[in-house]
């Protein structure tokens, strides 16, 4: 029935309920370190420990956040019920031999099953594979227990497992072969270590060390020379460049490492370019004894020094560094004991004083004028004994 309005009157509107919108993301909420403040936000997500952290101020904002990306981990070592809830496998590891593309038959319940999964084990494991696992497990072993990077222990695989290839150090054990390609793969990664340290870590005896290294150095340097001549690429280990790669696998080793932070283009090899250099010891010296970086800046400038101008020639990397340690200590009055520098080095004191003895002797060619700005007193220098 229609509605009579009178004159001036005005019907008033029914106010309908307000029905609830269905939800939704609001994206132009986004989270800001409440320390920083800044926009946009410089933030990081752990997926190791599940936290949102702020890069500038290093603040946790979540904890405990759900990992949503794809999931390409394999938990086959942490299985328990020889059940493997990984969606993929392992890729191949170019540091085993065979394909390690085979279709694998699950571990089920059965008698066939286990029969199944048993005859195709032993049909695909590659016997060769078995001392080569046992030499990578000793070689990252004494990587880690000496706390060097990953480069140095993936560097040593390849060199290891391309001598027992092709047969260098024939006749010499497992131990010393793996502390000469310790050795040449701590030069090829700029983390020299000398003989004794090496000898320390392994318990090979020196001589051993060096008759073999000799050897893998000469054979490597001979194929890549070789190989150069050719046109062929030289190995990414010992040449140094890893162009061209010709082969799949050559191409899942580059990606890999490169993936891991461990590949690392080098010039070709020269023997004379890779020896040991006081000036790198240095570093590492000084940091053990606790020195500030004035004076570790001093006694890498010194060694530098040292060697251009040819002196404490025919001794070793060891005595010029802990020379060039003390001298350096002493010239900014931060001096360490020569006992002491002589423990962290591993020589002894009177082989410090010795080196020390023909620094002095030169120390006006030695102390340069780039050296004498960096606030040094000559006259704190003490005058050796005859």
């Amino acid at each position: 029935m229609a509605q009579v309005l009178s004159p001036g009157q005005v019907i008033e509107p029914v106010v309908q309920k307000k029905q609830d919108d269905e939800w939704r993301e609001n994206l132009n909420v986004r989270m800001i370190c409440r320390e920083c403040q800044e926009d946009p936000p410089n933030l990081y997500e752990d997926h190791a420990s599940g936290d949102m952290v702020c890069t500038s101020c290093g603040l946790v904002l979540a904890e405990r956040s759900v990992d949503v990306s794809s999931e390409w981990r394999t938990f086959s070592n942490d299985d328990q019920g020889n059940d493997d809830p990984s969606r993929v496998g392992d890729g191949p590891n170019a540091l085993l031999n065979g394909a390690q593309l085979n279709t694998g038959i699950a571990f089920g319940d059965g008698i066939r099953s286990k029969d199944l999964h048993r005859a195709q084990s032993k049909a695909n494991i590659d016997k060769g594979n078995k001392p080569l696992l046992i030499a990578y497990k000793q070689i990252g072993a004494l990587c880690d227990g000496f706390q060097m990077p990953g480069s140095v222990s993936e560097t040593t695989k390849h060199l290891y497992k391309e001598c027992i290839e092709n047969n260098v150090g024939k006749g010499k054990s497992i131990e010393c072969l793996i502390s000469a390609c310790l050795f040449f793969a701590c030069r090829r990664n700029k983390v020299p270590r000398s003989f004794r340290e090496i000898m320390d870590l392994t318990k090979v005896p020196k001589k051993e060390i060096g008759r073999t290294f000799k050897q893998v150095e000469k054979y490597f340097r001979e194929t890549d020379a070789e190989k150069r001549r050719n046109g062929e690429s030289t190995s990414m280990v010992a040449g140094g460049k890893f162009s061209s790669p010709s082969t799949l696998c050559e191409i899942q080793v580059m990606l890999n490492m490169c993936y891991e932070g461990t590949f690392v283009v080098q010039e070709e090899y020269n023997p004379q370019d890779n020896a040991q250099n006081p000036a790198e010891l240095c570093n590492r010296f000084c940091n053990t004894l606790d020195m500030d970086q004035k004076t570790t800046n001093l006694a890498i400038a010194i060694a530098s020094r040292l060697t251009e101008t040819g002196g404490l020639a025919g001794r070793s990397p060891l005595s010029a560094a802990s020379a060039s340690i003390y001298m350096a200590g002493h010239l900014l009055g931060t001096s360490k004991p020569a006992k002491e520098i002589a423990t962290v080095v591993g020589v002894s004191d009177s082989t410090i004083r010795g080196a020390y003895k023909l620094l002095y002797r030169e120390k006006e060619t030695l102390l340069d004028d780039e050296i004498k700005a960096r606030g040094i007193n000559i006259e704190n220098l003490p005058v050796p004994k005859n």
